[in-house]
């Protein structure tokens, strides 16, 4: 009889199943190698002439884009700390919309920046003590980079508007930032609140119709259904609406009844009480002043008979969210049941069609007077993944525009920002002493990613490109970026190319943080996995099953 090995250390008191790495091998660098990786995939698609990626993901569904935050949302990340780089993304794309790909490309560099020096004999914590001072130094520099007189601007000027979205847009959509950001100042504009600090993104949405281009696009100040009205009424002009959130039908009673009918007539009486009944709602909506009534469930064929004989047009969302949307447009309140309205419930349109564009039939509900609350960008385009890069492109716009109304002021952009950054922390390290100064010097280099990625991306001489930057920004210009069109530098005053300065603070800030917190990590223990059969075995097993 064979005798069973007695487990011991670490596994002693685990359960069974656990594995557990420690070590700065095992745990630091592993960690930091599934970061690079992430970064790596991120990195190419970074700036105006990022590479797509095109991903499919768990449902079959085909993305492709240079959208960072849509790349990391659908790549389903299993390892733990790369999902800390994810996790800082979402917070970058939640808290502005826009820098996803800088949080994550440069939290890559950092720790790749601090792998090597790691392999030079420097302990984690000397590395994070550095990059904290280095980032309280970048945050003050960065500060000063701000371009004077920019801390105040109109957000209802489009010129203002489109100077400072450019950029954010370009990078998605790059050659067709004037068209869009055209669009998405204006659509933005004409649902800014007196007071802009309170700007809701929700109130901007995206139409997105198959055919023509992106030059057919249009704004519509109102909304826009991709569905048909009931019945043959197809337009009403300074209409009146009427909204009913449970349907225009003969509501049911709560509780089962029967009713026993002994004769024909009192049959024939039962028919038309009830159809007495519908016409007397019909008639009090219409006597309310209402001529479009909006159902959020079942138009009943009666309810329709009686609507269309009192000329009254029937629309029907099914969409919860969209019919409060439509309650916003027209400043109705919903009804529970058919009833009559009160004048103060009734909602407003100065026009409300139904028109076919490119083949799909829409319902466009208009409010060209103020007091509009919301407005459509209508994006044209030949096939649906382009649909959904404009659409990407546009919420980005609309994301810099709520940033915006909240911190107008811009730092140079076209890695201008960066160059000088790191020249100015290269400076501060060399005042440092002790360790600290190597962890800081590695953070300055960081920031050489962003011209180094940017040229490499253009197709250019990466080298070349930051020398001259470093030449132009020690003799005092601290506005020299890249012009990725001439393959050369320019003062970005002429090339126009400004980013926000909340956006950088952010993305640098969060870059950081995630990467001083996978430094952080020194052992991990993991559990083993639930019981069960795994998602990637069924879903072998299905296979088998199919080709079968």
């Amino acid at each position: 009889m064979g005798m069973s090995m007695q487990p011991y250390g670490i596994q002693s008191m685990l359960k069974e199943g656990y594995r557990h790495l420690s070590g700065l091998d095992e745990a630091v660098i592993k960690n930091i190698e599934a970061c690079k990786e992430l970064s790596t995939i991120t990195r190419t698609s970074l700036g105006p002439n990022g590479m797509n990626k095109m991903v499919i993901n768990h449902l079959d569904k085909l993305f492709v884009t240079n959208d960072a935050a849509t790349i990391v949302n659908e790549l389903e990340i299993q390892h733990p700390a790369a999902k800390l780089l994810v996790l800082a993304a979402k917070a970058q794309q939640e808290e502005i919309g826009d820098g996803a790909n800088l949080t994550i490309s440069f939290a890559g560099e950092l720790l790749q920046n601090a792998e090597e020096l790691i392999r030079m004999g420097l302990h984690p914590s000397e590395i994070i003590s550095g990059y904290t001072k280095a980032i309280t130094k970048t945050l003050e520099y960065l500060e000063q980079l701000v371009e004077s007189g920019s801390e105040t601007m109109d957000v209802r000027n489009k010129d203002e508007v489109v100077f400072r979205m450019r950029a954010a847009v370009a990078s998605k959509q790059f050659g067709q930032e004037e068209i869009i950001c055209s669009l998405v100042a204006d659509a933005c504009i004409q649902v800014c609140p007196k007071n802009p600090t309170n700007f809701n993104v929700d109130n901007v949405r995206v139409a997105k119709l198959l055919g023509g281009g992106l030059h057919n696009s249009c704004i519509v100040r109102g909304m826009v259904l991709k569905s048909d009205a009931v019945g043959s009424i197809k337009r009403m002009e300074k209409a009146k609406v009427a909204v009913f959130a449970g349907g225009v039908d003969t509501t049911a009673t709560e509780t089962k009844g029967t009713v026993l009918i002994h004769t024909a007539e009192q049959l024939e009486n039962y028919a038309k009480t009830e159809e007495a009944k519908v016409e007397e709602l019909i008639k009090a909506v219409a006597e309310s002043g209402a001529k479009v009534i909006v159902s959020g469930g079942p138009v009943g064929e009666m309810a329709l008979h009686f609507c269309e004989r009192y000329k009254i047009m029937v629309l029907k969302i099914s969409s919860k969210f969209e019919l409060r949307r439509f309650c916003r447009t027209a400043g109705a309140v919903a009804h529970l049941k058919l009833s009559r309205p009160s004048p103060t419930d009734l909602g407003y349109v100065d026009s409300i069609s139904v028109e076919e564009i490119g083949g799909v039939t829409v319902t466009i509900a208009r409010n060209e007077e103020g007091g509009n609350s919301i407005s459509t960008v209508v994006l044209r385009g030949s096939t649906d993944s382009i649909l959904d890069d404009l659409e990407r492109a546009v919420d980005d716009g609309v994301n810099t525009y709520k940033a915006m109304c909240r911190d107008s002021r811009i730092v140079p952009g076209a890695a201008a920002t960066e160059i000088e950054l790191a020249q100015r922390l290269k400076e501060y390290a060399n005042a440092e002493i002790g360790l600290d100064k190597y962890a800081i010097t590695k953070y300055a280099e960081s920031f050489e990613f962003v011209p180094k990625t940017l040229a490499d991306n253009a197709g250019l001489n990466a080298m070349e490109i930051i020398a001259a930057l470093y030449t132009g920004h020690g003799s005092g210009n601290t506005k020299l970026g890249i012009d990725l069109e001439e393959g050369a530098c320019k003062d970005v005053s002429e090339t126009k190319v400004w980013d926000l300065f909340a956006t950088k603070l952010f993305a640098l800030k969060y870059a950081s943080d995630a990467a001083c917190t996978v430094l952080r990590v020194d052992q991990i223990i993991m559990a083993k996995p639930a019981g069960g059969p795994r998602r990637d075995a069924a879903a072998a097993a299905g296979a088998g099953a199919e080709e079968d």
